[in-house]
C-alpha cells in the first residue's frame, strides 16, 4: 500500500501502532484521522505520521493486512492461555503467603512478561524477591527457576551452582601452568537469561551496573557479560538458599569502594619498594 508507517514508529505491535491499523481495517483512509491516534511518547509528529500514511489502498493489501491481524489476535489469545496457565501452576507451587513490596522502584516490563502478578507468585514460591537484583525482571527470573526450580540445595555452595551453569571460568591446567581459562560453552537457558540480564546493566545506576561498566573496561565485552552473569547466578544462590533479601548500595557506593581497595593495593605496593604514598593538597 506504500504506507510508511515503519519510518515514523519504530513499533508498530505498540498502541498508537495497533490502533492505526485497526483503524484502517475499519474503513479509515484519511491520514490526519489516523495521526490523531499518536500517544505522547512517539517522536514523530501528527504531520509526519500524516504523511507517511498517503497509500494506495489496494484491495489484496488490505485483505493481506487483515489475515495479518487476525493471525496476530488468534496468538494472542493461545498465549492468553498459556498465561493462565503459568498462574494456576505457580498458585499450586505457592509456599510462602507473601506480598510483593508495592513500593519498590518500578522497571520497564518486558513485552513477552505474563499478563498476571507474577512476581507476587514468584515471591509466594521462593520465599524471596528475585526481581530486587538489578537486570532481573520476571521474565528472567522465570526462566531461571524453570530450570532449576526454587530449591537449590542439591548444589553444594554458589561455586557449584556456577559451574553447573556454565558460568565458571575452565582449568586446563599442566605442569602447574594454566593452559585455558575460556569459559565452557553451555546451552543452559538460566545461563543464557543471565547474561542477557547482564548485558541489561550497561545502563543501570545501581552498583551492578557500576560493576559491569568496570568489567567492560578491563576486558572485552563477552567476558565481561559472563563474569556479571556469574555474579547474579551467586546472589540467586544466596537468596534462595539463605531467604536473604538482596539490597542495593548504589553506584556511588561500589565506586567508593573501589577507590578504597584500589588506594589499598597502591599503598602497599609503594611500601614494597620504599615509598610511602602522600594524598595531594585539596584543589591540585
Amino acid at each position: 500500500m506504500n504506507l510508511l508507517l515503519m519510518e515514523v514508529i519504530s513499533d508498530v505491535m505498540g498502541e498508537t501502532g495497533q490502533k492505526i491499523i485497526r483503524a484502517i481495517l475499519a474503513g479509515e483512509r484519511d491520514g490526519q484521522v489516523l495521526a490523531k491516534y499518536r500517544k505522547n511518547h512517539i517522536k514523530a509528529s501528527e504531520e509526519d505520521i500524516a504523511k507517511a500514511l498517503q497509500g494506495s489502498w489496494r484491495e489484496e493489501h488490505l485483505f493481506a493486512l487483515k489475515q495479518g491481524v487476525d493471525l496476530y489476535d488468534a496468538y494472542a489469545e493461545r498465549l492468553l492461555e498459556c498465561d493462565q496457565q503459568l498462574k494456576k501452576m505457580l498458585e499450586d507451587l505457592a509456599r510462602y503467603d507473601l506480598k510483593a513490596d508495592k513500593s519498590k522502584r518500578r522497571r520497564g516490563k518486558a513485552r513477552n512478561a505474563p499478563k498476571f502478578d507474577a512476581r507476587t507468585l514468584l515471591l509466594q514460591m521462593c520465599g524471596v524477591d528475585l526481581t530486587r537484583i538489578d537486570g532481573i525482571d520476571v521474565t528472567t527470573a522465570f526462566k531461571v527457576l524453570a530450570e532449576v526450580g526454587a530449591d537449590l540445595s542439591r548444589f553444594k555452595d554458589a561455586k557449584h551452582f556456577a559451574s553447573w551453569l556454565g558460568l565458571c571460568p575452565g582449568t586446563k591446567i599442566t605442569g602447574g601452568n594454566v593452559i585455558s581459562a575460556t569459559t565452557k560453552p553451555t546451552t543452559n537457558r538460566a545461563a543464557q537469561a543471565l547474561k542477557m540480564a547482564a548485558i541489561n546493566l550497561r545502563n543501570s545506576q545501581s552498583a551492578l551496573g557500576a560493576y559491569y561498566r568496570r568489567l567492560c573496561g578491563r576486558m572485552d565485552k563477552g567476558k565481561a557479560v559472563t563474569a556479571c552473569a556469574h555474579k547474579l547466578a551467586r546472589l540467586i544462590y544466596t537468596m534462595l538458599t539463605k531467604g536473604e533479601e538482596y539490597v542495593d548500595q548504589g553506584q556511588a557506593y561500589y565506586e567508593e569502594k573501589y577507590r578504597q581497595r584500589v588506594i589499598k593495593n597502591l599503598t602497599k605496593r609503594a611500601e614494597e619498594f620504599g615509598f610511602q604514598l602522600t594524598p595531594a593538597p585539596e584543589g591540585v
